[in-house]
């Protein structure tokens, strides 16, 4: 069977040659020119926002980077997704395409941990790996810097909580980026580029099987998984956080293991005997409530080496001090699902902000000071081959 590409806005499959083009309305070498109108299918599955200002949408062999548009013979390089009509990023099929699904319950803190965990990557864990992280369209450059980081950073205030998808008339797109880099070879460094597309869903389309098969069907294609767990939802864990830690409510939220069951469930919902083998970093939030807690000699009382390769002896040994964590805080129901339901897990303890931020929402006055927040995704990277490995294990 002919490979399949993932669209990394609306995260449906298509076959290479099913990719379409759009005229770039430009005056062609015969002198005609198409008008740029509405286009109703990225209306409809996108949302309305600028869809009326584009060239007219032709069927063509998408398995070629161009083609003639049949009204004015004008050559396009636009190539779009025959589904969502969303324009493909450059090079689309020729580099790795990994899509990453980032869910978890109801404030667990998903979109401080995404925001800080893509500023990471761009500086500090870029400069360390020798990589690149580039934001592959207008929207989603602009989206990070005004939306996430700007608010964050240069504001110190946090953020709202997500709208549901089924509620979120103007939804919230995927922020997709371009992930490059330097892979020495026989033949001397050359890039290496992955896609990586990142969606941020809210806890509320989590809270029910109806509700996760409604708005969360990307989940079926996703390449690899961030679960944001937040301890402080778990019974077990509460007593023992650091006191004058904030402590969410009880009313509306959902336990974690049961979270990781219905996501669990709309994986196998294809029928598979089979153990799930899609790469799953099962990350605890807010570890600066139990430092406190931890023997010295703990790996989470300790950063992760800095070194151009993901270190797989640290990241293990962090995996079972989570492991431990977990007897101390009732969550063996969570290791039991993954044990016997996934091939690929691994545990995680980050935090995205160092300490607790203040009651009226904002940074604390030390500033952002994160914690392991890039190992998820750099293990992910490496199960990917996108990153290289060091170590055994």
């Amino acid at each position: 069977m002919a490979r399949r590409h993932t669209c990394p806005y609306c995260y449906e499959g298509f076959a290479p040659r099913e990719i379409r083009f759009r005229c770039n309305c430009r005056l062609s070498r015969t002198g005609k020119q198409c008008e740029r109108r509405r286009d109703q299918v990225l209306d409809e599955r996108m949302g309305p926002r600028r869809s009326h200002d584009l060239g007219p949408v032709f069927a063509a062999d998408g398995r070629k980077p161009t083609a003639v548009c049949p009204d004015c013979d004008g050559e396009t390089t636009y190539r779009i997704c025959p589904v969502c009509h969303s324009e493909l990023p450059v090079q689309f099929g020729r580099m790795d395409n990994r899509l990453i699904a980032m869910v978890g319950a109801k404030a667990s803190g998903k979109t401080v941990y995404m925001t800080v965990l893509l500023h990471e990557v761009r500086n500090r864990i870029g400069e360390a790996f020798g990589a690149a992280l580039l934001g592959l369209d207008d929207a989603t450059m602009r989206r990070y810097s005004t939306e996430y980081e700007d608010r964050l950073y240069r504001d110190n205030q946090l953020f709202p909580g997500t709208q549901t998808a089924s509620t979120n008339l103007n939804r919230v797109d995927p922020l997709v980026f371009r992930f490059s880099l330097r892979r020495r070879t026989l033949l001397g460094e050359r890039p290496q580029h992955t896609v990586l597309s990142f969606f941020d869903t809210a806890g509320e389309d989590f809270s029910s099987k109806e509700s996760v098969e409604l708005n969360t069907r990307y989940l079926t294609n996703a390449d690899g998984i961030i679960l944001l767990l937040d301890p402080l939802q778990m019974p077990g864990a509460r007593d023992g956080a650091l006191p004058g830690t904030p402590l969410p409510g009880t009313t509306g939220l959902d336990a974690p293991v049961n979270v990781l069951s219905r996501v669990t469930n709309m994986l196998l919902a294809g029928g598979s005997t089979q153990k799930i083998d899609v790469p799953v970093a099962v990350v605890f939030s807010k570890m600066d409530a139990f430092w406190h807690l931890l023997h010295d000699a703990s790996p989470l009382r300790d950063y992760a080496p800095a070194r151009d390769r993901f270190d797989v002896g640290d990241s293990l040994s962090v995996h079972e001090e989570v492991r431990r964590l977990l007897k101390d805080w009732d969550g063996v129901p969570i290791d039991q699902l993954l044990e016997n339901h996934y091939t690929r897990y691994r545990y995680f303890g980050v935090s995205a902000l160092g300490r607790n931020p203040t009651p009226d929402a904002r940074i604390a006055a030390t500033g952002i000071q994160p914690y392991r927040v890039a190992d998820p995704l750099l293990w992910l990277l490496s199960e990917f081959g996108s990153v290289p490995k060091a170590g055994r294990g």
